[in-house]
């Protein structure tokens, strides 16, 4: 379905559908982005977006959680940023004689991480545990994060000074990587339309216990054993690219994709399937999400980046040699 379509959904239409329709009344195109944003929601994921400033990245996230009733903060990261900005600290409080542990903007539904590449490694690694186990440790205390959660950090191209590599253990804990690109001439037609006017308002559509349960909906969909098959042979692909008969591939690439890729594209998949009204998962849902799950997996060596050889090309090559399957049957 194209989202930037201008009727409005149907009465019966999915809560999804009506959050998507939300949306869209500030965001002009990235239909893929609020796709993928909608199914990290449903996933449990975090994503990390690529793309030049100016493309309503940060817009996307805040309508979204405007639309699903959820708190959101944004983090501006920068190199003087310390991980107690991030997750938060112990403050003495003198009237008591004691400390009182102050919560981190990370303590949200929605967490923007704005430019994350701009902080040190320092920083970086204070996201870790959040992200991987929804839970913060200040001092000997452990704090749960809101539920639901989701991490969305933007990191700009087009800039080499002043920023940092991000460690591959924190790459990996994205679900998915989304490359944005720039509007065509129709859509930034609109969007220069939009901006003389007062912005549009959005209305809560769904609150976040009924995201939990969308959540839950989502977790019945049915993924057929040759699906997980393909996921893993995929995952397997990327490490040895000889195993799909492109040996002429291996040079460039050093490391592959972690096992955790083939659980994320499993899972995205199946909320993918969900959103698009199915309670099985097809191949196109896998196939569909393979370049945005696993590109940002892979460790390229030098000889790929002088010979311009990017991830998408590779994992294209790789899902061209890699048969797809057929599955025997439509549900349990």
């Amino acid at each position: 379905m194209n989202w930037s379509d201008a009727a409005a959904p149907a009465a019966s239409a999915g809560p999804i559908e009506k959050v998507l329709y939300e949306v869209k009344k500030t965001i002009v195109g990235q239909d893929a982005l609020l796709e993928r944003l909608v199914v990290a929601l449903l996933a449990r994921g975090h994503i990390l977006v690529e793309g030049v400033p100016g493309l309503a990245k940060t817009l996307a996230v805040k309508s979204l959680a405007q639309a699903v009733g959820g708190d959101f903060h944004r983090v501006q990261f920068t190199p003087d940023l310390v991980p107690a900005d991030i997750v938060g600290t112990r403050v003495y409080h003198q009237p008591t004689g004691e400390f009182q542990v102050q919560l981190g903007p990370v303590f949200t539904n929605l967490l923007l991480a704005d430019e994350i590449n701009r902080a040190p490694a320092k920083v970086q690694s204070a996201l870790l545990e959040v992200m991987q186990e929804r839970q913060v440790t200040i001092g000997r205390e452990t704090h749960p994060v809101p539920n639901p959660f989701l991490v969305m950090a933007t990191q700009n191209p087009i800039e080499n000074e002043g920023v940092y590599p991000l460690p591959e253990a924190q790459v990996d804990r994205f679900m998915m990587k989304v490359l944005v690109g720039y509007p065509s001439v129709t859509e930034e037609f609109v969007v220069v339309e939009r901006a003389l006017t007062p912005a549009a308002v959005i209305q809560r559509i769904i609150d976040p216990e009924t995201l939990v349960g969308l959540q839950q909906q989502a977790d019945q969909v049915y993924v057929d054993p040759s699906l997980i098959e393909f996921a893993v042979q995929l995952a397997h692909a990327s490490r040895e690219p000889a195993r799909v008969g492109l040996t002429d591939l291996a040079r460039y690439v050093t490391f592959g994709a972690s096992p955790r890729s083939s659980i994320s594209l499993v899972l995205a998949a199946r909320a993918l399937a969900y959103i698009r009204g199915r309670e099985y998962v097809v191949p196109e849902d896998l196939t569909d999400l393979a370049l945005d799950v696993l590109r940002h997996r892979l460790v390229l060596s030098y000889e790929a980046l002088s010979d311009e050889v990017t991830p998408d090309l590779i994992l294209s090559k790789i899902l061209a040699n890699l048969p797809i399957p057929e599955p025997a049957g439509r549900g349990r």
